[in-house]
């Protein structure tokens, strides 16, 4: 029965359902999200994701070897996002397509993702974002939907290699110097000038002056995708300049 089934994309080799979906509320999908597994092993977080009692889910899974599944139908709302907010959209599961990518991901120190891989997450990646018109910068980390809660696919996803495939927003990292930043304590204008620059491109973060520990976690997460070099939460030249880099290269009427 399961055999018979066809993958909304022709990227996935064949359909393995789970169970963890439910009706979609947004009006158009119009973001995707990626996840590395986390878990030691694609077998194990295979089993979570079709097993109702974790009530977990994705549309798509990708293993080390580029073999592609599709858990969830992409007209379903997969449970994929969990808490999470991007530019003030608070149902991320309605609103999006999650792709999990097998990877241990963080508890087993980040191991590169497979050339095999991320051809496949490339492919399928640009397969979704063609069919539901997803624009570059809607293309996310979970991470940056769910700040301080999440961390993948982590610093070590290659998003250069994947926006080369012609996926995603992406800018060449300004370079890591020395200079002033901001971190815990500081605060003023400049702080909210920063927060409001985070928000704009779609971050959760309220502009209140105040370098919070909400702005730190945000920080962070912003420097996992766009600046992975150093992730540390400080708001220093080269992640200042790496933002308006990609303020500024974002559509006009985005920006």
């Amino acid at each position: 029965m399961t055999e018979r089934l066809k993958p909304d994309s022709p990227v996935a080799r064949k359909v393995f359902p789970s169970p963890n979906h439910g009706e979609r509320r947004a009006a158009a999908i119009d973001a995707l999200i990626l996840h590395y597994t986390g878990m030691p092993t694609g077998d194990a977080a295979l089993r979570r994701l079709v097993d109702p009692i974790a009530e977990v889910s994705a549309h798509y899974f990708v293993w080390e070897d580029g073999m592609t599944l599709q858990l969830v139908p992409e007209a379903r709302r997969a449970w994929h996002a969990g808490m999470s907010r991007w530019a003030g959209e608070a149902d991320m599961n309605s609103a999006s397509i999650g792709i999990e990518i097998v990877n241990p991901g963080h508890d087993e120190g980040c191991p590169p993702f497979p050339a095999q891989q991320m051809a496949a997450v490339a492919a399928l990646c640009r397969d979704i974002c063609l069919r539901h018109h997803i624009a570059p910068q809607r293309v996310l980390a979970h991470s940056d939907i769910a700040p301080g809660r999440k961390r993948d696919p982590g610093e070590a996803f290659p998003w250069e290699e994947l926006h080369r495939a012609g996926v995603g927003h992406w800018v060449e990292p300004a370079p890591i110097q020395p200079g002033p930043s901001f971190e815990a304590g500081s605060l003023g204008p400049p702080v909210t000038a920063l927060q409001t620059m985070l928000a704009l491109y779609g971050y959760d973060l309220e502009a209140n002056g105040v370098y919070d520990e909400r702005t730190r976690v945000v920080v962070e997460a912003f420097q996992r995708h766009f600046r992975p070099q150093k992730v540390d939460g400080v708001a220093d030249l080269s992640t200042l300049k790496t933002l308006r880099a990609l303020l500024d290269a974002l559509p006009r009427a985005m920006a």
